[in-house]
């Protein structure tokens, strides 16, 4: 029996260090990676070649402004956000308190005169 478990033990300790071999090998490759990426972005050829590239850039979409939501609009949606609220089942006490805290503020704007804009 003593005989199975230094045998055991030995084959423990041969796994963990050859995984903390393979971990530190892992490391130095990454870090060798970083270091090389980085090379090639500051390198000047890599500038030159990004300047005699023909193809221009895409330009940026337009941002698409649009109206203002109505109040009436406004009160569907904290409506519907109130319905998703009570749709949710809490874990746990904090939740549940949280929980009825956003349906109790989303309760008092569907309520409100005026509501506060989008």
């Amino acid at each position: 029996m003593l005989a199975f478990c230094s045998k055991l033990t030995s084959l423990f300790h041969s796994v963990y260090v050859f995984a903390k071999t393979y971990k530190r090998d892992q490391e130095k490759k990454n870090a060798e990676a970083a270091a090389a990426a980085a090379a090639a972005l500051s390198s000047p050829a890599s500038a030159t070649a990004k300047a005699e590239d023909p193809v221009p850039a895409p330009a940026p979409a337009p941002k698409i402004v649009r109206p203002p939501l109505s109040e009436d609009e406004q009160r569907q949606v904290y409506k519907w956000m109130l319905e998703e609220k009570r749709k949710i089942k809490p874990r746990d006490a904090a939740e549940k308190k949280k929980i009825n805290e956003e349906k109790a503020l989303l309760k008092e704007f569907i309520r409100a005169q005026s509501l506060p804009r989008l």
